[in-house]
Order: C-alpha cells, then sequence, then structure tokens
C-alpha cells in the first residue's frame, strides 16, 4: 500500500480507492471540495487517499491541495481526459472515483458507490447532479432533462465517476482525443463492458453530486446552448478551439 494512503475505519476486506481530482486554476474551489471528499472518505469501511491532478494551473491550485493533505501530480497537457487519466496511474487502489474540482460529493453516495463495487453488482456508474445554489427558468429545465437522460441512458456526468481500476484499465480509460463529453464515450464502453460480465454501470439519484453553478454566471443561456449543441456534431469534441466552455477562461480570470 503506498505510504499516502491514509488509513480509515477497516474490515477483513483491504481493498482500497482513489478520488481522482482534475484541477486547472481551481483555487477558489478546491478547499471546499477536498474538505467534502476528506469528511467522505473518512466514512468509510475502506481505506482511501485523494489525488490531485494539477492541470497545469497559474494560480495556486496546487499549493491549496498540498496544504490540503491530497497527493498532487502534475500534468501538463490542459485537456480533462488527459489529467484524469495521468490522476488514475498515479493510483495503486483498486477503484477509482474521478471527481471535479468544483464539486461536493456526500459521504452516503461514495458509500453506495464503493458498497455496489465490493459487492460485485457494478463496475462503476455515476450520480445525478444538483447545483449549488438555487436555478430558475430554461437552467432548471436543462438539469431536470440531463438527470432523466442520466438515468434513462445511464450516462454518468463528468463531475462524478467511480469504477473498478480493472474495468477502467480494460476499456482503455478517457479517451484523449476528446476534449468534451469524454465521459458519456466512457460511459457507453463501460455499459458494454457490464452488459458482457452480467454487472451494472449504475446512476444513482438518492445523493446527488453538488456541482458549481458558475459556468452560468459566465456564459449567457445562448452560449451554453450553443456549446451543448456543438456536442451533437461528430468530431466536435475532438477541437479544444471549438469547446471554450470547458477550455477559454481569458474573459473570466
Amino acid at each position: 500500500m503506498p505510504d499516502n494512503l491514509e488509513s480509515t475505519s477497516r474490515t477483513d476486506d483491504d481493498r482500497t480507492f482513489s478520488v481522482v481530482i482534475p484541477a486547472w486554476n481551481e483555487a477558489q474551489y478546491i478547499a471546499a471540495t477536498l474538505h467534502a471528499a476528506t469528511q467522505a472518505i473518512d466514512q468509510q469501511l475502506y481505506s482511501g487517499n485523494i489525488i490531485v491532478v494539477d492541470n497545469n494551473s497559474s494560480d495556486d491550485t496546487a499549493t491549496k491541495a498540498t496544504q490540503a493533505g491530497a497527493t498532487v501530480v502534475f500534468e501538463p497537457v490542459n485537456q480533462i481526459a488527459r489529467a484524469r487519466n495521468t490522476g488514475a496511474r498515479a493510483s495503486c487502489a483498486d477503484w477509482l472515483v474521478f471527481v471535479d474540482a468544483d464539486s461536493i460529493i456526500n459521504p452516503s453516495l461514495l458509500t453506495s458507490s464503493l458498497a455496489s463495487l465490493a459487492n460485485g453488482s457494478a463496475i462503476g456508474g455515476g450520480s445525478t447532479v444538483t447545483l449549488d445554489r438555487d436555478v430558475k427558468g430554461l437552467t432548471k429545465r436543462v438539469l431536470r432533462l440531463w438527470n432523466w437522460w442520466s438515468v434513462k441512458s445511464r450516462s454518468a456526468a463528468g463531475c462524478y465517476i467511480y469504477c473498478t481500476r480493472e474495468a477502467f484499465d480494460t476499456i482503455g480509460q478517457f479517451d484523449e482525443k476528446q476534449y468534451a463529453a469524454e465521459e458519456l464515450y466512457l460511459s457507453k464502453k463501460f455499459r458494454k463492458l457490464a452488459k458482457q460480465r452480467g454487472q451494472k454501470f449504475f446512476i444513482h439519484t438518492h445523493s446527488p453530486v453538488v456541482s458549481s453553478a458558475r459556468k452560468i454566471d459566465w456564459y449567457t443561456p445562448k452560449q451554453l446552448i450553443r456549446q451543448v449543441l456543438l456536442l451533437l456534431i461528430p468530431g466536435a469534441t475532438r477541437s479544444k478551439k471549438l469547446l471554450g466552455v470547458w477550455y477559454d477562461r481569458s474573459h473570466i480570470d
């Protein structure tokens, strides 16, 4: 077991997990995310650690993550899929839990996720999503639609994905040709593998992951809708230049 894998309450089962958090200029949110993740880990029956992937940040994201007790690794190429894969490679754990740097997980969600892996019923899954403040109008309707579709299609939101290490390696990890929607491609591969093995890729609904509503402040509804519709165009997710909602903060920072 690696030295940085902190012990929590243990059972006879010595399987371990890592919470992998990709972070690009997330100094504003990383402390709260790590605090929530640490509290969730402390209430599990299995031993877990936190790995933050500094995705070439220009702020003090890495410093704050280190101060919070996380293991920090560096990924120089600014790409979400690549950052997540770098974090997974830095882990020696049996199970992987991917959480976005602006998202909050609670103990109940983590407990349910790990239990489904431990009993073998699932090779992985995700969670429905809520936002960190009340939203109305189109945003609220779109969020409801996403959660309905996520459960119906068994497609995980990128802010929370969990899986066995073995299954993650078997399907080839996150597709580094994709600059967005990589979690949808991953979910599709997991569903296929789960079907072959008689298991599930499961979307939890009881304790939604809480994600930041910051993009609503950064962009107009029309801009966000155009960006989402762009994902429907074949090949568009392979172009970083087209995906400003995910990679261009020049007018924000």
